[in-house]
């Protein structure tokens, strides 16, 4: 039911110009450089930022719809209090989404845009419910959480499509079959000292590069939005993303966000003049100058 709904969506370009000026607009008002960016992102927390602060407001507000249910003075003053809570834990849970969702391309930046109206929908309308129950009308702020829970769970749906079935936010390398076993990369042998150098293992994109006579592989694409990592700069033993600017050590762990995944690391080697790669066990996953040692 989640791509039935979510993939039509994604098709949709007339919803281009609804999402393009928005996009423009997120991008002015929300900070760009890369360390505010991994504060909007998580690469503080280790996990996507966006998701647990959304949780906190989903449950705020069904645990609202649950107490209006039976009524009663103290369940209403208790619910009040967590519409009221849910609204004040969505304005960072927007931000930190719309930050996450500027970078998305396509049509996953289409699902993204419906997904955001939608949030922000239940936002206002439950805004507009806590500000009836303050004046006493009761039955309208009860009617308005209602509709704003429905619309929250139909744009929570979109959300697990981003999530779940696209990587947005989580990490772009997840779904990428690294090979267990050996495999020879087509030109990667006579790697220069220092370069920065993609190729593809059994069709998935690589990165290797020489330092200090070691070699060594990462997987080739971002974990944060999927960008060629082979297209960025080498300083200090890190590569940092052309895109938005995060940084991995030649280990995969993360030196700066906006990613909050480590880039997984492949044990590399040269046999025989042609250099082989496979998915570095945890055993493999050593700081830079720690690894396989010197390659032949």
């Amino acid at each position: 039911m989640r791509q039935k709904i979510a993939e039509p969506i994604e098709q949709l370009e007339s919803l281009d110009a609804f999402v393009e000026p928005l996009r423009k607009a997120v991008q002015t008002v929300l900070p760009q450089r890369p360390e505010l960016k991994g504060v909007l992102s998580g690469t503080w927390l280790g996990e996507p930022l966006h998701p647990p602060l959304t949780d906190v407001v989903i449950g705020t507000w069904t645990s609202a719809l649950l107490l209006d249910l039976p009524g009663g003075e103290q369940a209403q003053k208790a619910a009040d209090g967590l519409v009221a809570a849910g609204v004040l834990a969505a304005v960072p849970a927007v931000t930190a989404g719309l930050s996450d969702w500027a970078e998305l391309p396509g049509g996953s930046r289409r699902a993204g845009g419906v997904h955001a109206l939608g949030n922000t929908t239940a936002l206002v309308l439950h805004a507009l419910s806590w500000a009836a129950r303050r004046r006493g009308n009761r039955v309208p702020g009860v009617a308005l959480s209602a509709l704003g829970y429905a619309v929250a769970a139909f744009s929570a749906l979109l959300g697990g499509h981003l999530s779940f079935g696209r990587g947005a936010g989580v990490n772009q390398t997840a779904f990428e079959d690294v090979p267990e076993e050996r495999t020879a990369v087509p030109g990667g042998d006579g790697l220069e000292e220092g370069k920065l150098t993609g190729a593809q293992a059994n069709g998935v994109t690589v990165l290797l590069v020489r330092s200090e006579g070691r070699l060594y592989g990462l997987a080739g694409r971002c974990s944060h939005r999927g960008r060629p990592l082979h297209e960025g700069e080498l300083k200090d033993d890190a590569v940092a993303c052309p895109c938005h600017g995060s940084t991995f050590r030649l280990g995969g762990s993360i030196v700066k966000g906006p990613a909050t995944s480590p880039q997984p690391a492949l044990q590399v080697r040269v046999e025989s003049g042609k250099a082989e790669v496979r998915a570095a066990k945890p055993r493999d996953q050593r700081p830079p100058g720690t690894g396989e040692g010197p390659t032949r």
